[in-house]
């Protein structure tokens, strides 16, 4: 057993910049369903070129039959940590044992790392946080505190939770190892790619208008032909199976501190004419290929994408904090921390903008929640509506991705990261439920993610 579970293929992929979780959850669902069903060729199907050369069908059956015979099925999965920034580890409850899979994703998100072994808990950190939430009903706060408690002093975290028609928002602020309440609902966070459910939404509104179809081409937008006379789509843009990869080629992914700053009209032009390339044109999350339909639908409509997102979303939902720059925003801007709680500068965007741009507040996210709630809103529901199921129960819509609740109904989800921010945002539209929340902290997605089940799924069960 210890020589089948030292099995270990790690090839090093580059730091993904924001919105990994999702990716992950969709592998590792696949990943236990075809496990406990014996469909050790599809798992051997999600693994990159590399993985397949390094780890043969026959061994990948012979290794995980094996694993079968010694654990048993698996019963849960639970994720724990990202690992040296390139593979995410799960607490994996099998039948007869507990071990650490470990699974990393390349841009294309097909596994190009697997790793198991033996499970060991986390050593005990000393925390002394103090938790004075007393102000917030006893159950809100401890799930709040238990999510936080070892997040850095300086933290903020700005909640809403909607729920029978009424919002109800529980800030927190962590000061000198003290978790506080914290009235923030109007402070101003980076969103992350929960701005790609905005992006969609201004296609949907477009469409709504007859001004586009969601199989209209982009190419009669751009005064030249793309590499290889490719030809795109709205809609494929919009629930990521365009066959685009997550960044561009020419992004210089090394300016860590502001990756897409400089990253404009020329160099997304030089993409098109001379890199472009597709690979599958199946579910493989792509900032690209969101930035670059929020830049198109600009060029659609002779405007720039932030003119149309001030006027189609920010103006017609009343968000009036929600903004496209944090300049000149004073102390209203939350300022972004590193996990160590360091400050760490914003992101600026050009044309990728549609990707990750936008900066808003929990009562302006609010806003955009109960709208989706009322059937007038077309354009909203036309964001929800399937375009593509990616694997088992998870689907995606325009933006949305779709994920099959307890009860049957679908819960809609987005999540989002930047430089020195963390967000999460999911819906039950029927039950006119959702969670909002932003955090100034990076990296912080899965406890954030986490926390928004909690929430949601205590709305649930009243």
């Amino acid at each position: 057993m210890r020589r089948l579970l030292s099995c270990f293929i790690a090839i090093l992929m580059t730091d993904l910049l924001f919105a990994q979780t999702e990716n992950y959850k969709i592998t590792i669902d696949s990943f236990q369903a075809n496990y406990n069903t014996d469909r050790y060729d599809e798992i051997f199907n999600c693994f990159s070129l590399e993985m397949k050369k390094s780890l043969p069908v026959e061994k990948t059956k012979e290794f995980l039959a094996q694993l079968k015979i010694q654990g048993g099925d698996i019963e849960s999965m639970v994720f724990i940590d990202y690992q040296q920034k390139t593979y995410a580890m799960y607490k994996t409850t099998f039948e007869k044992a507990v071990f650490a899979v470990n699974i990393s994703l390349d841009d294309q998100n097909q596994i190009n790392g697997l790793f198991i072994k033996p499970y060991e808990n986390p050593k005990e950190i000393d925390n002394k946080t103090v938790n004075s939430l007393r102000k917030y009903p006893q159950e809100i706060a401890e799930i709040i505190f238990s999510k936080s408690n070892d997040f850095p002093n300086n933290t903020q975290l700005s909640i809403a939770l909607i729920e029978n028609g009424k919002t109800n928002y529980y800030g927190i602020i962590k000061e000198n190892d003290t978790i506080k309440p914290a009235e923030n609902q109007k402070k101003i966070f980076e969103i992350g790619s929960i701005t790609k459910v905005f992006t969609a939404t201004i296609l949907a509104a477009l469409v709504a208008q007859k001004k586009l179809k969601l199989t209209d081409e982009i190419n009669g937008y751009y005064p030249f032909a793309f590499k290889d006379n490719i030809k795109i789509n709205f809609e494929r843009l919009a629930n990521h199976t365009s066959g685009l990869p997550r960044l561009p080629e020419n992004l210089d992914v090394s300016n860590a501190i502001n990756p897409y700053k400089n990253y404009g009209k020329s160099e997304i032009e030089a993409y098109l004419k001379n890199l472009l390339k597709l690979g599958n044109k199946t579910y493989a999350y792509s900032n690209l290929g969101t930035g670059l339909l929020g830049y198109t639908l600009g060029l659609s409509q002779k405007t720039s994408f932030q003119h149309l997102l001030q006027k189609m979303v920010f103006d017609k939902y009343k968000m009036k904090n929600s903004c496209t720059s944090p300049q000149k925003l004073g102390n209203n801007l939350i300022k972004g921390l590193n996990k160590k709680g360091e400050i760490v500068s914003n992101w600026d965007f050009d044309v990728l903008f549609g990707a990750g741009g936008i900066l808003s507040t929990t009562e302006d996210l609010a806003l955009f929640a109960n709208a989706q709630f009322y059937p007038k809103n077309k354009e909203l529901e036309l964001t929800r509506i399937t375009t593509f199921e990616i694997k088992g129960d998870t689907k995606i819509g325009l933006g949305w991705h779709k994920l099959e609740s307890e009860n049957g109904k679908d819960l809609l989800w987005h999540n989002g990261g930047t430089g020195g921010y963390s967000s999460s945002i999911v819906m039950k539209v029927e039950e006119k439920t959702a969670v909002i929340i932003l955090s100034n902290v990076s990296d912080i997605n899965d406890k954030i993610d986490a926390l928004s089940y909690e929430l949601i799924n205590k709305t649930n069960k009243k």
